[in-house]
């Protein structure tokens, strides 16, 4: 009798893969309808199939005749086992799958047992085709119906014409290679066909012309250089990338980013762009590292590749966006920006805390609070002035001299103040209080960068409006903050 397999740890995720199983032999145990299901999906495959079972169907008995299968009569023994690369246990006996899988996991076969995710080393997955190209769907074998359902909506929107396209581009493969033997070149020549007219031509059947156009952008010639794309990355959620900013970085060859932005967001790029780290650190050497951004940027540029600067929230706030385009320009590089939601929106709007309010706030001002010299340039009394809502940018430096600039110049000590530390992001919290005790609520919850600071009279509405991740710690009591709003 076949050893009992143990029961694997469900691994985190699945390494997806496309097999070239022809001339291989693949095992399907099983010879009913599930199992013909399963051989229907190998037909095309190239691969030697044996379906052994003590029975076949009417369907699979003709597949036999045709020569397409081979088959073995007989209950499962482990000499099926020879040869094949892949054994499919298709049976309705859960007794049997399970002596199936044993033997397939001694002898390091990779194993699918139908509607047992837990015995299965490689799960099939539900499947969109389009001549040779194939659109895989898979949940891990935990959600087969979820993976249905997605295919299902596939279908709708993937037309018969992508197949042809596939073997368009299949057959001209060889002479783009030669053609474009650079591979940013190749990108960029695969980026103009596609969203060019021969998807359409081809839509319509008109294969001839279609190849015709393909054959007229390989002969012309490729741009000689790259580009460069300013991305405002927001401030962590990637849900609030703008579309253009994800098609870009889906497009992009090299991306120099800045240290704050996400993992959530490097994850949506490219996945063979080259990630270049190349943000601040405190205590660095600001200047010194701008400018080697700005060599960086030109250099890959000039290399013919496509360059996205991707920024923590907008480059043009605070972001030294200008600086950087102004050297792009003076080289003749091409350019362009693709905005980002800059933190003050974005981190206020998941605190709570509306910049403007008909009863609080008329207006709003962006400040930078990395500043450290005492003639600092900034107009402490317009800052100072009431109904308005500052947000200090790198705000867990120097609040101290903030608070006693800010009271020094006639804010109120009980303008009720926020720090958002991690905005928009899983570890968002957001501390409320009022400016006079501004440092110590800091030092008290320890919050760290990156963060945002907010004053002004609708900080306090963040106790009330808050709606994303933990509620707002506090130094004051809430009743104390409502009234201070």
């Amino acid at each position: 009798m076949s050893p009992t397999p143990s029961i694997r740890p469900m691994p985190t995720r699945l390494f997806p893969f496309f097999a070239d199983l022809h001339g291989r032999t693949v095992l399907v145990v099983g010879g009913g309808s599930v199992a013909r299901r399963k051989v229907d999906a190998l037909l095309d495959t190239g691969a030697r199939i044996v379906v052994g079972a003590p029975a076949l169907d009417r369907e699979l008995i003709a597949l036999a005749a045709e020569g397409r299968i081979d088959t073995v009569i007989g209950n499962f023994t482990d000499a099926w086992l020879d040869d094949a690369c892949l054994v499919i246990a298709a049976t309705d006996d859960a007794v049997a799958n399970r002596a199936i899988a044993a033997a397939a996991s001694e002898r390091r076969i990779f194993a699918n047992v139908v509607d047992d995710a837990e015995l299965s080393s490689i799960h099939l997955p539900a499947r969109v085709e389009r001549g040779p190209l194939q659109i895989a769907i898979s949940s891990g074998g935990g959600a087969p119906m979820l993976a249905r359902h997605i295919r299902e909506q596939l279908e709708t929107q993937f037309d018969e014409s992508l197949g042809a396209l596939a073997e368009l581009l299949q057959r001209s493969r060889a002479r783009i290679r030669e053609r474009l033997p650079d591979l940013p070149a190749r990108r960029r020549f695969f980026d103009r066909i596609l969203k060019g007219p021969i998807p359409a031509l081809l839509r319509r059947g008109d294969a001839i012309s279609a190849e015709r156009a393909l054959q007229a952008n390989l002969d012309a010639a490729p741009p000689s250089r790259g580009r460069v794309a300013l991305v405002g990355a927001g401030p962590g959620d990637p849900g609030l990338l703008t579309l253009r900013a994800l098609r870009l970085l889906n497009e992009a060859d090299v991306i120099l980013h800045d240290r704050l932005v996400s993992a959530e967001v490097l994850a949506l790029a490219r996945r063979d762009a080259e990630l270049i780290e190349v943000g601040k650190r405190v205590g660095g050497d600001h200047a010194a590292t701008q400018s080697g951004i700005h060599r960086l940027l030109v250099e890959q540029a000039l290399a013919g590749k496509r360059v996205v600067r991707l920024k923590g929230g907008d480059p043009f706030v605070f972001g030294r966006g200008g600086e950087e385009l102004e050297v792009l320009q003076s080289h003749g590089i091409d350019f362009e920006v693709a905005p980002g939601i800059t933190a003050a929106i974005a981190c206020g709007a998941y605190a709570g805390i509306p910049l403007t309010h008909r009863e609080h706030a008329q207006s709003v001002r962006f400040v930078t609070a990395h500043t450290k010299d005492e003639d600092d340039g900034i107009d402490w009394r317009a800052l100072a002035q009431d109904r308005q809502t500052l947000a200090f940018y790198m705000g867990v430096s120097g609040l101290e001299r903030i608070r006693d600039r800010l009271i020094a110049h006639g804010r109120d000590a009980r303008t009720p103040v926020a720090l958002v530390e991690n905005g928009t992001r899983a570890g968002q919290r957001v501390v409320v209080g009022t400016l006079a005790e501004l440092p110590e609520l800091a030092n008290t919850h320890r919050v760290s960068a990156p963060a945002i600071l907010f004053v002004g009279e609708v900080a306090a509405l963040a106790t009330r409006l808050h709606w994303f991740g933990a509620p707002p710690l506090h130094g004051l009591p809430l009743e104390a903050l409502a009234q201070a709003a």
